[in-house]
């Protein structure tokens, strides 16, 4: 089989963040101060909401959950990198866009406990969240469908001449559906302003990438349909962040449509459905937990002098992985789950995150402020409205 160069970004790996925190030149994005603490923070916010959510699925407060833990720097550098009037079609791991965007996160919550704060009012399961405001379509439990749905809104963009773009994620397993060969060729066909990306965390649900392409990588399957692809270090958020910026920017110039691979690891299982433990080895997931994206942009941003010592500590807490393995209700193990301190905790109605630290005279760090709306969403957890069983 002919092997395509080195050189070629379909192959290579795009990285900007070095293992001592340093950047490369030629590929760091050069993002502001302001911009880079940010994405920390809404990273480890991600880290320690999940593993809450987790911790409440196993109590049988939540009915479903799919975590992103180990995959936070593909949707937060996506959210950074678009614009608030783009298209966003997530798959199982990439909702949390719509809270970089601006979407309140006790909604966003509402959704995950079904009460009656829910903006879907039930018409969705569990975590499959979406909202108008956002600009944010709800993802599909079927494998790959929102990828021809984002070409699908691009074509209508481009039509009506609107200089929106959209974007529409995978996961590995999708390239081995229909709706990838319809997507990719239409989209490069007609050149619609479409971003796709897939982020590749080794595993579809129990079946490794190995069993799903024989292809050098993903990203290379672009060649075949005439449109770009780009092979990036999806646990670097400053390299997925000038991919990103780079295809979306391309595409709203009319250059047409970009396929992105995010070469990532999935830390924690598929879903709350699933034990990992029966399909790969504690050994692989801790190679991979040495490249935890949470902890490389940590570095850098130390290196560079942006984070206080003092922070450090509060990202430890937020470093363990959800447990997946079936426990009964009440298992001493949850008390492991990272909560804030109770001299932080604000009654209900006194406000929360970080409005509600402030009228208490203190700053919520971003982790407390997804801590501080778990507790709320949970108390005023009640039947969704206007739902009905029988006649």
């Amino acid at each position: 089989m002919q092997r395509v160069p080195d050189g070629d970004p379909s192959v290579g790996l795009v990285r900007a963040l070095r293992d001592d925190g340093s950047t490369d030149p030629a590929t760091d994005p050069r993002l502001p101060r302001e911009t880079l603490l940010r994405m920390y923070r809404e990273m480890r916010k991600m880290r320690v909401l999940e593993t809450r959510m987790v911790g409440l699925q196993r109590q049988g407060r939540v009915g479903f959950y799919g975590t992103c833990t180990g995959q936070e720097a593909t949707p937060i550098a996506t959210a950074l990198a678009t614009q608030p009037g783009d298209w966003i079609f997530p798959a199982l791991r990439e909702s949390s866009i719509m809270l970089v965007r601006g979407f309140p996160l006790e909604k966003y919550l509402a959704q995950v406990f079904g009460n009656s704060l829910d903006v879907l009012k039930g018409r969705n399961m569990p975590s499959h969240m979406a909202a108008r405001e956002v600009n944010q379509v709800s993802w599909s439990s079927c494998i790959g469908p929102q990828i021809p749905q984002a070409v699908g809104a691009a074509w209508a963009a481009k039509l009506r001449r609107d200089p929106v773009v959209a974007v529409g994620f995978m996961g590995d397993g999708a390239t081995s559906q229909p709706d990838f060969h319809n997507a990719m060729n239409f989209a490069a066909v007609f050149r619609v302003p479409c971003v796709m990306i897939c982020q590749n965390n080794h595993w579809s649900i129990s079946v490794p990438t190995a069993r799903q392409t024989a292809s050098q990588t993903l990203a290379v399957k672009a060649k075949a349909y005439g449109l770009p692809g780009v092979r990036v270090d999806g646990n670097d958020v400053l390299a997925v962040y000038k991919v990103v910026k780079d295809a979306v920017d391309r595409a709203r110039a009319g250059g047409g449509p970009t396929f992105v691979e995010s070469f990532t690891y999935r830390m924690g299982a598929h879903s709350t459905s699933d034990d990992p433990t029966r399909y790969r080895s504690e050994e692989e997931v801790k190679r991979w937990a040495e490249k935890d994206p949470v902890d490389r942009i940590r570095r850098h941003l130390e290196r560079e002098g942006h984070l206080e010592r003092g922070a450090r500590g509060a990202h430890r807490a937020s470093r363990r992985r959800p447990s997946y393995r079936p426990r009964p209700t009440g298992d001493p193990a949850l008390a492991a789950l990272p909560r804030r301190p109770q001299s932080r905790l604000l009654p209900v109605g006194r406000g929360t995150g970080r409005a509600g630290a402030a009228a208490a005279g203190s700053s919520a760090s971003a982790p407390e402020e997804a801590s501080d709306h778990c507790s709320r969403a949970q108390q005023v957890a009640q039947p969704r409205e206007g739902l009905s069983i029988g006649p």
